[in-house]
């Protein structure tokens, strides 16, 4: 083992990013010490890529690239920072995105707080994005490949994280990170990305959701107020979803498939639709909390920009006004389909991320006015 302080520690998961990741600061010379976060504790042998399976090829990789391995167990910290809060977010009947906040409090802070045990100036990861270093200012960029591009997910990040942050697959292409994953004979060159919760990995969503959280039946209603089922509890639905609603004998006068419209919690009602065209499915504006712009401060109180409620989402064009609060009040060009409060809505000015918030609500059309919710509430006209 070498007993020299590394100047970068590499967040090695067990995939081909982090591995190439690995493999290309290797070579230029800089030799990185590699750490595998160890983050979930519980049983996994359900998940497609349990922890141990990861952990090993890991290891296998920087045997492979001839770098220094250690293991960290960051459970604890993942489970106070970013699991409760998932799970509190779900019983509120919102839909988290925990990778987002997994980004901000496991991989650029606890995994930062071991990179600095080891004596490293750097953290560098797998991420496909950018960083414009400008004197003093750090800017995060989308990464080259749009199809890959997962600046969405660190927009939370602020100056002093990217500050220590590399990307080294930002400019590159994942068909590209392939090859030279290929060419370097590393052992995970042909396993395949990993989806699902963050570092929890692949699951079915329901099932894993109703090992944390408790049943809470309700009735399922159709825009008219007619009941049509029952379901198992908001927290196991989303917005604009199709599948799990059990109302393929349902009759409904356009014959097309049901999907979820609102989860209206002051009566714990599942409201449904027909079609995923519904009207009750598009919003042309949003409310969030308080906004995080990376820079520190938005750049207006009004601007325009482009933003996306959801990863992968081709940039939609909006006007953003900063309330009293630091909220933000997002103003689509276009009408959005399935904006989901619990989501994040993260802003760009061309291929810089500005930085993002929560959506709280959204102003599609709720059809039971006579219930009052925040939502509703929040629709009213500025």
């Amino acid at each position: 083992m070498s007993s020299v302080a590394p100047a970068t520690v590499v967040g090695l998961s067990g995939g081909v990013d982090s591995a190439v990741t690995a493999w290309l600061l290797a070579r230029e010379g800089r030799q990185p010490t590699a750490v595998f976060m160890h983050n979930w504790e519980l049983d996994d042998a359900d998940g497609e890529c349990p922890a141990e399976i990861d952990a090993r090829d890991a290891a296998a990789v920087a045997k492979q690239i001839g770098i220094d391995f250690h293991v960290r167990n960051l459970s604890a910290a993942y489970w106070d920072r970013v699991f409760e809060h998932f799970l509190a977010e779900h019983r509120a009947g919102r839909t988290p995105n925990p990778d987002v906040l997994c980004n901000r409090e496991v991989k650029f802070s606890a995994f930062v707080d071991v990179a600095r045990q080891l004596g490293a100036e750097r953290i560098a990861t797998g991420h496909y994005a950018r960083i414009d270093r400008q004197g003093d200012t750090v800017k995060l960029l989308k990464g080259r490949d749009p199809g890959k591009d997962q600046s969405y997910f660190l927009h939370l990040l602020d100056q002093t994280q990217l500050a220590m942050a590399e990307f080294p697959l930002g400019e590159l292409c994942k068909s590209e990170v392939r090859e030279l994953a290929l060419r370097a004979d590393l052992p995970v060159a042909n396993k395949r990305d990993s989806t699902g919760i963050c570092f929890i990995g692949e699951q079915p969503h329901r099932q894993f959701l109703q090992r944390f959280l408790s049943r809470d039946p309700g009735p399922m209603l159709d825009p008219d107020g007619r009941r049509l089922g029952t379901h198992e509890g908001l927290a196991f639905y989303t917005i604009g979803q199709r599948g799990g609603l059990a109302l393929g004998g349902q009759k409904g006068g356009s014959g097309e498939p049901w999907y979820v419209l609102h989860k209206r919690q002051a009566d714990n009602a599942l409201i449904v639709g027909q079609g995923g065209q519904h009207p009750a499915l598009f919003a042309t504006r949003l409310l969030t909390g308080p906004g995080h712009f990376i820079s520190g401060s938005p750049p207006a109180r009004q601007f325009r920009c482009h933003a996306k409620t959801r990863y992968r989402q081709p940039d939609q064009a909006c006007t953003v006004e900063m309330d009293d609060h630091g909220g933000c009040l997002v103003s689509f060009d276009q009408a959005q389909r399935a904006v989901t409060p619990g989501q994040s809505v993260v802003l760009y000015l061309d291929d810089e991320c500005l930085g993002g918030a929560v959506i709280e609500s959204c102003n599609a059309p709720l059809f039971d006015w006579t219930t009052p919710t925040a939502c509703t509430a929040a629709h009213s006209e500025p």
